[in-house]
């Protein structure tokens, strides 16, 4: 249960806050010690003198005013204020009427009392009191001119000066003490809107700037880039918006953690302001990303030159602790008025030029052109056209042959993914599974083809076609799945095929990492069965040592090297000294693209096991597969 629950929002009404609200406890107090001291200081000048009747009402004054002190103390101080202004008002007003009248010196005393109810009670106790003792103030007039009351006015005696001393001092006291308090609360106001102004200056840098680099933020770059374009248009000049993006960032990140990734975020900015020139804004735009502004730009040669200059200067190496980190980055450019009129447009066009700064190699800068528009927009529409295909089954798997070249047998097949689009009609595989790995997409699209090629198998095995072995390509970024492993074995178990019935092909960017849960996995593949081979040899990081550490069985020349067999002499040693290196480790080889008989020919001539191309069959649908090994095993 907590401590306070509000109380429900009442309807606004018109009049007076409660006394709690405007009641200074405190000052009450004193006001009224000092009010007790004066009526008692009066009583005693005034019992001196004899005058009885005044006596007794500054006698039941002082008594009154003593409980107030007492309800104070309690806690009651709506009560206590009520009670000393009352009392004051009636004492004041008596000694008006019944003293002296108007020329009384309990009228000084009148000012005091109005203070009083404005200081330390609700603006109806101010209302009462002025009403009261006008009131008094009138009859006594009245009563006066007209002669039925009229005051004796007194000689003024040493009884009087000390009963005016004693107002004017309650009075003066009740004064100073109000502008005081009022010079504390104008001081501490002073003091508040100073910490305000301050807190809305901090408030606007963390609003504009970056936290951890001190950088201008998206917000205040957009601002600046707004103020450089406006210029621009009156001095006829160009705006350019650079996007950069660090290469390996993550990786720093990951291996030194995040305290050494902020000081090498922290040492870039310090590089790129070293860079440019005063007037052009860095902005980050969060994590790894930074934004540059660059107004008052002659052409784009200019840029160039700038750009340039921030590939060379952030490609050095950055000295973090007792190391060196390289952090490269990629640049995209784009240009007002030439690629955009606004921030949002041009930020989009800087954004996809620095990818394709990234796609080209990285540690470069790109100026944005149409076609990349046209390239994102086609990227997107393949995007969403393989996940609508997935679900409306427009993926097709088709399967090439493969033979043993000594025998001429059929020994098994490659699935290679086929796309008819409704629209664009057939897609090739080269054109959209980059698009897929890139997305994530590849990962789903990956288990389907395997499910569908075991599934295929198994129908195969059925029909009497036990001997095939279908190869399946994997992308490597399905082996950064956790559940790739488990997903890979559930397939197979469900397809009811034996685990050497498929070949996972890999490719040797994968092979090349050697990461221990790689290796791990890939002998776990090994040990249930599965085989396993390398496809496109020759074409990546091509070495001795992965092809001992993973144990694959097959590799595959990549077909750029067989199409080339016959005419180029260095291809032809290319292959013999990948077939001879693969025999040395007792691994098979299978040449990808025979086209001719003459090609065929060489590659028995130098000791290729296996073969697959358009010499004997493109990639066939299933059925067409299954009647074409059926009509080659009648010809065999």
């Amino acid at each position: 249960m907590p401590d306070f629950i509000p109380e429900p929002a009442r309807p606004a009404r018109a009049g007076p806050a409660p006394a709690a609200r405007v009641l200074q406890p405190q000052r009450l107090a004193q006001f009224v010690w000092l009010s007790v001291v004066a009526v008692l200081g009066s009583l005693a000048t005034t019992l001196a003198g004899g005058d009885w009747p005044i006596a007794t009402l500054l006698a039941g004054t002082a008594c009154l005013l003593l409980p107030a002190l007492v309800l104070m103390r309690r806690g009651r101080h709506d009560l206590a204020a009520a009670i000393v202004l009352s009392t004051l008002t009636v004492a004041v007003s008596g000694l008006i009427y019944f003293s002296n009248g108007l020329r009384d010196e309990a009228v000084m005393a009148v000012p005091g009392v109005l203070i009083l109810a404005s200081l330390f009670g609700p603006p109806r106790y101010f209302a009462g009191a002025l009403g009261v003792l006008s009131a008094v103030l009138l009859a006594t007039t009245l009563g006066n001119t007209q002669g039925w009351h009229v005051n004796q006015v007194h000689v003024g005696d040493w009884t009087t000066f000390f009963n005016l001393l004693g107002i004017l001092g309650a009075t003066a006291y009740l004064i100073w003490r109000m502008a005081s308090d009022l010079r504390d609360a104008l001081t501490r106001l002073e003091v508040e809107n100073e910490n305000m102004r301050r807190s809305h200056a901090r408030i606007d840098v963390l609003a504009h700037h970056d936290a951890l680099t001190g950088l201008p933020n998206r917000l205040l770059a957009r601002d600046r880039f707004e103020q450089a374009i406006a210029l621009a248009r009156r001095r006829q000049e160009s705006v350019a918006l650079l996007f950069l993006d660090l290469d390996n960032f993550k990786a720093v990140n990951d291996s030194l953690g995040h305290s050494m990734g902020d000081r090498l975020l922290c040492d870039v900015a310090a590089r790129l302001l070293g860079v440019l020139r005063a007037s052009d804004t860095v902005s980050r735009q969060g994590g790894d990303e930074f934004l540059v502004v660059m107004g008052g730009v002659a052409d784009r040669d200019a840029v160039a030159g700038t750009a340039a200059k921030i590939v060379d200067r952030l490609s050095m190496p950055f000295p973090v602790e007792d190391m060196e980190v390289a952090a490269t980055c990629s640049v995209g450019v784009a240009v007002f008025p030439d690629d955009g009129h606004d921030f949002d447009t041009l930020l989009k066009h800087a954004d996809m030029a620095m990818y394709r700064a990234k796609d080209t190699g990285r540690n470069a800068f790109r100026f944005y052109d149409a076609e990349m528009s046209e390239e994102v927009i086609d990227t997107l529409r393949l995007l969403s056209g393989m996940r609508n295909a997935l679900n409306k089954g427009e993926f097709r798997l088709h399967y090439q042959p493969q033979f043993e070249l000594a025998s001429g047998r059929i020994v098994g097949a490659e699935a290679l993914l086929r796309w008819w689009h409704p629209e664009l009609g057939y897609i090739p595989p080269n054109r959209f599974i980059p698009i897929a790995e890139r997305s994530g997409l590849i990962n789903e699209l990956g288990m389907w083809v395997l499910r569908e090629a075991c599934a295929q198998a198994r129908r195969w095995q059925d029909e009497g076609l036990a001997d095939l072995v279908v190869a399946v390509n994997l992308s490597s970024v399905q082996f950064r799945r956790d559940d790739f492993e488990r997903e890979v074995l559930r397939t197979i178990e469900a397809a009811g095929i034996a685990p050497d019935r498929i070949e996972l092909e890999l490719t040797e960017s994968l092979l090349i990492a050697d990461s221990q849960p790689l290796s791990a996995l890939l002998g776990r593949f090994r040990a249930m069965g599965l085989r396993l081979a390398i496809d496109d040899f020759g074409t990546g990081y091509s070495n001795l040592g992965y092809l001992k550490r993973f144990n694959v069985e097959r590799l595959k020349i990549d077909k750029s090297f067989i199409r080339r067999l016959l005419r180029d002499p260095s291809d032809e040693s290319i292959v013999r000294a990948i077939i001879e290196m693969a025999h040395s480790l007792m691994i098979a080889v299978t040449a990808e693209g025979i086209e001719d008989a003459p090609t065929l020919e060489r590659l028995v001539g130098l000791g290729c096991d296996f073969g697959q191309g358009f010499l004997w069959s493109p990639a066939l649908p299933p059925g067409e597969f299954a009647a074409f090994v059926g009509g080659h095993q009648l010809v065999a």
